[in-house]
């Protein structure tokens, strides 16, 4: 049995939380990631799940280190990749379990706000959990904006300049389109998440066994109550 690699063995942990208006695709983009599953008749999260996955993360630099890094024979390469584990809550987006949402992203290193490209009030309540973050959540919290279901192109509500013009305004660490029913974007969004959080520096290391096992640490459609002991628990400082 092949031994695991030095950079999963001591992967860094990291907390993240995602945000949205109900039936933005917030838990098919986690199940996207974490399973690389799709589910057509998603059911509504209730209160929080929880799923969990390792990634491991290419170096980053300017052209210059990208070249050199296209150029380094391929064990040498993978000698520079960083373990990143993420420990995903996936929150429930309806107005009765909003109160709760502190509960989860309380200690968390990063934030994806979701919201529906086919429903322009849910880019409104995107700004509005923007703005909760900034006046709750710790102060290095990174923050992505991610505009789903993308693949509706023609019930588009919500132009690619608008949710590039929210993430400019709260200068946000990114903006992506995505749809998560396509598998378009979903893997780039958390490689691009995870980058900044290690670039950031993270503390917090661990084992790696639920990356080695696939990912996903809780069974799908599993429903987490709010135990503010667990859910608030920091793993990135």
């Amino acid at each position: 049995m092949n031994a695991l690699p030095a950079q999963l063995m001591e992967a860094t942990s990291a907390k993240i939380v995602v945000l949205g208006e109900s039936g933005a695709g917030k838990s098919s983009i986690a199940l996207r990631f974490t399973r690389n599953e799709f589910l057509a008749n998603q059911e509504t999260t209730i209160g929080a799940a929880f799923l969990s996955k390792t990634v491991m993360v290419p170096p980053r630099g300017g052209a210059g280190a990208s070249a050199s890094a296209a150029s380094a024979a391929p064990h040498a390469l993978q000698s520079q990749m960083r373990a990143l584990k993420y420990e995903i809550w996936d929150t429930a987006g309806q107005e009765r379990f909003r109160s709760l949402a502190p509960i989860y992203y309380r200690g968390a290193c990063g934030a994806l706000v979701v919201y529906d490209i086919t429903s322009s009030e849910s880019l409104k309540r995107a700004q509005t959990w923007v703005k909760e973050l900034r006046a709750n959540a710790d102060p290095s919290l990174i923050i992505v904006l991610v505009g789903n279901k993308k693949d509706l192109e023609s019930l588009r509500q919500v132009s690619f300049e608008d949710g590039q013009r929210l993430a400019a305004e709260e200068q946000l660490a990114a903006f992506y389109e995505t749809s998560a029913k396509d598998n378009n974007n979903i893997e780039q969004v958390f490689l691009d998440l995870a980058g900044k959080l290690l670039d950031q520096g993270l503390g917090s290391r661990g084992g790696a066994a639920g990356g080695a096992r696939g990912g996903v640490i809780a069974p799908r459609g599993e429903r987490v109550e709010p135990r503010e002991d667990a859910a608030a628990q920091s793993t990135c400082c």
